[in-house]
């Protein structure tokens, strides 16, 4: 961060990691003349500069609600990154969102792929949006090979470099049915109006059919560049910085739906976004909790849905109309799964948290 700020002369710099935080304010690198914040403050003075007019949100999980809120009452544009804030808060962020005449563009390639497909588009016209997932490692794997997972090839991914979670997200494709809650939200399609069709090669990053059934597709390399120039600069189209698909060489294409009895967790979060309320944020808080455990090597692969299952079954169903009904949602609903995870499996009881 501290390169990054020198060569570019960021004059507003923070870091939520307070130990963090603390080696950087003292490193001998860090510019005199930038501001360096910290923790829950510091990003929503960030995401609240006056002369920021574009906030990206690039963080895993519930850290980027509030200041995502705080940058919607400041009527920015968001750049959303961050799978998790319209999962947990979707009819929050919408709604204020319209009531604060701010505007949320997508920044995943899937979702950006969809918001080029409908530019100046009719909404009444369209049938369906599909989603493409590139089935992660194990879109061959049998179920018996799915129960014999270690940690170490869950984290090998075929076609992006990613982070640990969203990589293990992606084998169990949780990650695709995050996407459906978020483009239920973005797009304003019903969750049976969203379909996930598998695309091994992650050139078609998704599609949209309309009702004369003529499909739009955006095609790129699997390169997140592609998806964020075209956000951070909509709606201006200024030249590539990497090379793009070279149609002088063979290309191949190639679709198929997903076996939803390998990969159940795509299941449970059609489900959590039918349910409604507060079912989607526990299907991200219970995921994110057996992830973990997995990753920690608690629980085996094979488990990860089946703690989303339970935790599901087991948290009331509620409305989550404001940021600390969310908030108190994520938290209950990790607590169920800990829980659950430390019947199963003979771990320590989690000790619960108060505030």
């Amino acid at each position: 961060m501290i390169q990054i700020s020198r060569e570019f002369q960021v004059p507003h710099l923070a870091i939520f990691d307070e130990s963090a935080w603390d080696d950087a304010r003292n490193h001998p690198d860090l510019p005199s003349e930038s501001e360096l914040y910290q923790g829950m403050e510091g990003l929503l003075k960030l995401a609240t500069l006056p002369e920021a007019t574009h906030i990206m949100f690039a963080m895993v999980g519930v850290t980027g609600l509030q200041p995502a809120l705080a940058s919607i009452e400041e009527s920015k544009q968001l750049i959303l990154a961050n799978k998790e804030i319209l999962v947990l808060a979707g009819e929050l962020i919408t709604r204020k969102a319209k009531e604060n005449h701010a505007t949320l563009m997508p920044a995943d390639s899937e979702h950006n792929a969809i918001y080029q497909c409908l530019n100046n588009v009719n909404m009444a016209s369209v049938e369906r949006l599909l989603l493409t997932a590139s089935g992660g490692q194990f879109r061959n794997a049998t179920i018996e090979d799915l129960e014999r997972v270690t940690v170490e090839q869950a984290l090998q991914h075929p076609n992006w470099d990613m982070g640990p979670k969203v990589t293990i997200d992606s084998s169990t494709m949780a990650n695709k049915g995050l996407e459906i809650i978020e483009a239920h939200w973005l797009f304003h399609m019903p969750p049976e109006k969203i379909q996930v069709v598998v695309h091994p090669q992650s050139i078609v990053h998704s599609m949209v059919e309309f009702q004369d059934g003529s499909i739009l597709a955006q095609l790129s390399p699997p390169d997140m560049t592609f998806a964020l120039q075209n956000a951070i600069f909509h709606p201006h189209r200024l030249p590539r910085v990497k090379d793009t698909l070279d149609f002088k060489a063979p290309i191949s294409l190639e679709f198929y739906p997903p076996d939803e009895s390998r990969f159940p967790c795509l299941r449970l979060a059609k489900e959590a976004l039918i349910r409604g309320g507060s079912a989607p944020a526990t299907f991200n808080a219970a995921n994110e909790v057996a992830v973990q455990g997995f990753i920690n090597k608690q629980i085996p692969y094979k488990s990860i849905p089946l703690i989303i299952e339970k935790t599901l079954e087991m948290m009331p169903q509620h409305s989550v109309g404001d940021l600390p009904q969310v908030l108190k949602t994520d938290q209950t609903a990790r607590m169920i799964a800990a829980e659950e995870m430390a019947i199963q499996f003979g771990l320590p009881s989690p000790a619960p948290k108060h505030g």
